[in-house]
């Protein structure tokens, strides 16, 4: 509250006006002491704008201090074992599929030479002269040669080889069916290291612990007639390893050379053993 007995040489506005007045009303104090207010009011709105803003940056720097370590695991994509064989449980036989229906042989149309039989040709007769010509005629002693018609020779016959024309018909392949035993194995571009190469770069060893030391799977797929694969499975007794197999064998977008039979492109099975050894 303003002293009223303090006499101020230069008087403010709000002493100006409130000059005679009832000023412990309280609205000389609220103006008198309004700067006051608005500078606390100012610092401290901006002080905790400060902590607003800087508090998640703490919070993320406790929360990097509080992590735990990343463990890296080492993998290395090892030869397969040769001693090691697969032991394929036998298939029972299904009965061979009926024979295709006999290719009818084209027809072969016979074109025969046709001599055609000569005919006489129609005799002309002409009328007798008048007797008056006839009567002027003279006989002579000398012969006159006629007109000689041409006679038709046929064509020789065509030369006989005494050969038969054969037609080498190849048994025709399913589109669906998928072949395990053909005369040319499906190929990958680069060789069968090529595609191992791609296994083990696009391989995510994350999914593994690192402590299961020597993991094998077979991974088994089906080479379509154009080339792409499908039908990808893995067997092997850790499950980590035989989704992480498919997933990467799905992922390589290169397409194989389809395996064939009597030069026909078909759709064939293809397995492939893994190993990999993991280690920190």
């Amino acid at each position: 509250m303003a002293d009223e007995t303090i006499y101020n040489d230069n008087p403010s506005l709000d002493e100006i006006v409130f000059q005679n007045r009832n000023k412990e009303y309280g609205a000389y104090d609220l103006r008198t002491r309004y700067p006051q207010i608005l500078t606390k009011s100012f610092i401290v709105g901006t002080l905790l704008f400060a902590v607003l803003v800087i508090a998640p940056f703490v919070y993320m720097k406790i929360q990097q201090m509080n992590a735990k370590a990343k463990v890296e695991v080492d993998s290395n994509l090892m030869n397969v074992l040769k001693e090691d064989k697969i032991i394929e449980i036998p298939k029972e036989k299904e009965p061979p599929p009926p024979p295709p229906p006999p290719k009818e042989q084209p027809k072969q149309e016979v074109i025969q030479n046709v001599v055609p039989e000569p005919k006489r040709a129609p005799k002309l007769e002409t009328p007798p002269p008048p007797i008056t010509k006839q009567l002027e005629t003279t006989t002579g002693l000398q012969n006159q040669e006629g007109i000689k018609t041409p006679t038709y020779t046929p064509p020789p016959p065509p030369p006989s080889t005494g050969k038969t024309a054969t037609v080498e018909v190849k048994p025709k392949v399913s589109d669906t069916e998928i072949y395990d035993a053909v005369d040319q194995q499906s190929e990958f571009p680069g060789g069968i290291n090529a595609f191992r190469q791609k296994v083990s770069g696009n391989f995510d060893t994350s999914v593994m612990s690192g402590d299961e030391g020597t993991v094998k799977t077979e991974v088994t797929f089906v080479v379509e007639r154009d080339g792409s694969i499908t039908d990808v499975r893995a067997s092997g007794p850790n499950s980590d390893f035989n989704s992480e197999a498919v997933r990467t064998i799905k992922g390589i977008r290169n397409k194989w050379t389809p395996a064939k039979i009597n030069g026909q492109p078909v759709r064939s099975r293809y397995r492939l053993p893994l190993t990999m050894q993991f280690a920190y």
